[in-house]
């Protein structure tokens, strides 16, 4: 259960150092939160980087009092701070102990360890509202395909009781936000900032209806501001509390293709929509399909939904053609409509000669094709039916 003295002391960790160090975490399963923020303030942290960050922040404030003040504040704001102690921790976010990027050579590749604690805007359990969720991310300088696409897929999983899970930024996050919210379902922001800073400025209209109806969720205090690594730290989040992402629209060097590479890392289904092969927004969507085997096309929400519902409960219909009365023909009926002549009339019996079958066979497919709609009757035999002519069209107004 979690002790005031243990909030605090995972509240001044995130501010001592930043969310997603492994270190920082591996203390805290040893020595517990107040252990491990003793351990550092005393110049224990068991790198050199990590010391001398600690001690950069301590000279800048004491680590209680600004997680007090950091307490203080989050009740000011009628928001809460959820904590893995808490029922309504989402457990899926655990997975983050065993993400390994390939490759990675950045500390923020690297560092990439769950959340000592998530502050939350909103009425909704955080545990709840990410059980049945999907990540939708992309570009910011979104095109009008991918804008569509993205309000589209957040319309149709909000309708069908899916949580519709982004960053709340300009672009694909924003339309996918909106067409959760135009659904009347649940959308969760996942914020690269304090829940009080609205970023982009441009979306905070938006961020005040997520927090009406859904969540807005940070790993950094109020107050914190949106440093550009810091979304990249938030991003694995968003892929970590999903059961999939979706990648609409992506440059050759995106954020988004970052939030897909982790989603991939920790095992969550990777989805990519596909864009026009001349759009610079698609060319790093296209890269992932090419080179990633597991990263799966999807073009609408029943392929979303196939990946990530339950296995033979969501699968996705194929895709058909409308019908066409030929599509109910036989093959020896087919034959019989094939030999009828382009313009005229012909008889029975050179009818049945012409397709190959017996007197009986091309009597009985007349029929069918009579009732069809495709052949009619003439005194001097059968012939083809007009197609029915096109209705001309209206007269300008």
């Amino acid at each position: 259960m979690n002790t005031d003295e243990d909030l605090l002391a995972r509240v001044a960790l995130t501010w001592l150092a930043e969310p997603g160090t492994r270190s920082v975490h591996r203390l805290v399963d040893e020595l517990g939160p107040a252990g491990a923020l003793d351990l550092l303030l005393d110049g224990g942290a068991p790198e050199e980087w990590l010391r001398a960050a600690v001690a950069a922040r301590s000279r800048d404030g004491d680590a209680r009092a600004v997680a007090a003040d950091a307490l203080a504040r989050t009740e000011r704001l009628g928001a809460r701070i959820v904590t893995p102690d808490d029922e309504e921790w989402p457990p899926r976010v655990e997975g983050l102990r065993r993400m390994v990027l390939p490759g990675a050579n950045r500390r923020v590749d690297r560092e990439t360890a769950p959340p000592l604690c998530l502050w939350a805007r909103g009425g909704w359990p955080l545990r709840e509202a990410l059980d049945r969720s999907v990540s939708v991310v992309g570009a910011r300088a979104a095109t009008g395909y991918g804008t569509h696409v993205a309000t589209e897929l957040g319309y149709g999983l909000a309708d069908r009781d899916w949580t519709v899970v982004s960053g709340g930024a300009f672009g694909i996050d924003a339309a996918a936000h909106r067409g959760a919210l135009n659904a009347g379902g649940l959308t969760v922001a996942v914020l690269a900032c304090g829940i009080d800073q609205p970023y982009p400025m441009g979306n905070a209209a938006l961020f005040d209806r997520i927090a009406e109806t859904g969540l807005l969720v940070s790993e950094w205090m109020p107050g914190a501001e949106p440093h550009r690594p810091r979304f990249l730290i938030r991003n694995r989040v968003i892929a970590a509390a999903t059961l999939g992402t979706v990648l609409v629209e992506a440059a050759a060097r995106s954020g988004a293709t970052q939030t897909f590479n982790r989603a991939l890392a920790i095992g969550r289904r990777p989805m990519v929509v596909p864009g026009p092969v001349t759009s610079a927004m698609s060319v790093g969507a296209h890269e992932l399909l090419r080179e990633q085997p597991s990263a799966r096309l999807v073009t609408g929400v029943p392929h979303v939904l196939e990946e990530v519902g339950r296995i033979g409960a969501d699968l996705a219909p194929p895709p058909r053609a409308p019908q066409r009365p030929r599509d109910l023909l036989d093959d020896e009926a087919t034959l019989v409509l094939e030999s009828m002549p382009r313009r005229g009339a012909v008889d029975v019996d050179r009818l049945a000669a012409r397709a190959g079958v017996d007197l009986r066979t091309a009597l009985r497919k007349l029929s069918l094709l009579e009732e069809l709609g495709m052949v009619r009757r003439r005194d001097d035999g059968y012939a083809l039916a007009a197609r029915p002519a096109r209705a001309a069209p209206a007269p300008p107004p």
